[in-house]
């Protein structure tokens, strides 16, 4: 039987996303203040999540930074929101949605919650996507 090659690049579990998106919302960060930062509001040990980022850090999502916060170690993300965000919406879209992104973003945009920002920002987005695609 042959040996399996390790993959060059492991896409992260959902709790390695939550972790990745305090890093990348708020920057380097102890396990402490990532532990706060976490969006789902579980308790959890300071042990598991300690032990979630060692791993992370084996994998290549982050790295040690040479700085520290007292004794304890910084870590920062070795990855870009971008290399990790893009194939997995567009995996999402392509297997939920057929692929349309109109019907994801009809889901998404259904929300009474979306606020006159975050719709003047959408329109800048698609905008300058505009403006993108005449140049082309």
């Amino acid at each position: 039987m042959m040996a399996k090659k390790k993959a060059a690049y492991t896409e992260p579990a959902e709790f390695e996303l939550q972790i990745l998106g305090a890093l990348w919302e708020h920057g380097p960060a102890t396990v402490r203040q990532v532990m706060e930062r976490l969006s789902d509001g579980k308790e959890r040990a300071y042990t598991s999540v300690l032990s979630v980022m060692q791993v992370m850090h084996k994998k290549g999502l982050l790295c040690v930074a040479d700085e520290r916060d007292g004794l304890a170690h910084i870590f920062k993300p070795l990855v870009s929101r971008e290399k990790i965000v893009v194939p997995l919406l567009s995996r999402l879209v392509t297997k939920v949605f057929g692929g349309s992104r109109r019907a994801a973003l009809q889901h998404l945009l259904h929300d009474d919650a979306v606020d006159r920002a975050e719709i003047d920002e959408l329109r800048r987005l698609i905008d300058d996507l505009e403006a993108r695609n005449k140049k082309s």
